[in-house]
């Protein structure tokens, strides 16, 4: 498969006709590990979630012997052959025995990963604020007016919300100063409601009060998959203008995925007790004509197949 996940970028980008949105996910996974892989229902329905966008940002993976990631990767080339994916794994983070993964999952053929580090939380004046530190990367995306951005996952502890949000600032100072850029995405489950952050408090957490950040998930949305609660905790927080100017108008939501693949509660629970939370960007690839398309479709179909012949 690493031919194929090899083909030349140029050649992959071309492929996007028109103006298409490029969508971006997040998702609590609720302790992904080899369990779940093991469970076919399970793993279709991740897939299915995972297809849907170009890429996702997985967190409570506690997948430590690292096998479980590459197995859902195998089942989503095998829903998905049009396209190819790659990922990318954090080391375990988090303290004593529970350690979890951030992982993003990207489509080979509307981005291309560019660096990506590890925040050192060394704060002088809040040492070891994060259980989990944000492990940060950047992306090339086929747009004009926004060729990079960066994505910061964040899986805070529910007792710390308030100080791991409010430290997410000293993320994008860092971010800032690092690569000299503003246009980032926050995202993930910031258990950001619920009795886990006051209502009191947010006029206190920087994240939230300094100019230039946009909250696209707001406080009423419902991010759980249980009926009797309703609490904002998976978020996605935006900054700089260009990437908010790209933003597609009411993409960013929650995708209520036991609705759309008819599950009941008791089912969706098997996958997570969060629903993913998403935001669309409008990808401004060049207009290809008709011709000129199914020439190129040929061409990477051409290639695909000489590639899977020489596995």
């Amino acid at each position: 498969m690493e031919t194929l996940h090899s083909l030349p970028a140029v050649l992959l980008l071309l492929l996007c006709s028109g103006t298409a949105a490029f969508r971006i996910c997040a998702f609590n996974t609720q302790r992904f590990a080899q369990g779940k892989v093991n469970k076919p229902r399970v793993v279709d329905t991740l897939v299915k979630i995972l297809a849907r966008c170009d890429i996702s940002v997985l967190q409570e993976v506690m997948d430590a012997k690292g096998k479980a990631v590459p197995a859902l990767m195998n089942a989503l080339h095998r829903f998905d052959d049009l396209h190819s994916y790659n990922y990318l794994t954090s080391p375990l983070l988090g303290r004593g025995n529970y350690q979890e993964r951030y992982v993003f999952i990207y489509r080979n053929q509307k981005t291309r990963m560019l660096d990506y580090y590890t925040y050192e939380d060394l704060h002088p004046d809040r040492p070891d604020v994060f259980a989990r530190e944000p492990f940060i990367a950047r992306f090339s995306i086929a747009n004009k007016d926004l060729p990079e951005l960066v994505l910061i996952p964040q899986h805070t502890m529910p007792l710390k919300a308030e100080a791991e949000i409010d430290a997410l600032y000293d993320v994008f100072l860092n971010v800032q100063e690092r690569w000299g850029t503003e246009d980032m995405i926050f995202l993930g489950d910031f258990n950001a409601d619920c009795g886990y952050v006051a209502k009191k408090r947010w006029k206190e957490i920087r994240l939230r009060q300094k100019p230039g950040f946009h909250w696209l998930i707001g406080d009423q949305a419902d991010t759980t998959v249980r009926e009797k609660t309703r609490c904002a905790y998976d978020r996605i927080v935006i900054h700089g203008e260009r990437c908010l100017g790209t933003v597609v108008p009411g993409s960013a939501r929650p995708f209520d995925f036991p609705k759309e693949f008819g599950l009941s509660e008791e089912e969706a629970l098997e996958i997570s007790d969060h629903y993913p939370v998403e935001v669309e960007l409008v990808s401004s690839c060049k207009k290809l004509q008709p011709a000129g398309l199914a020439g190129l479709v040929l061409l990477t179909m051409a290639v695909v197949s000489g590639s899977r012949d020489s596995i």
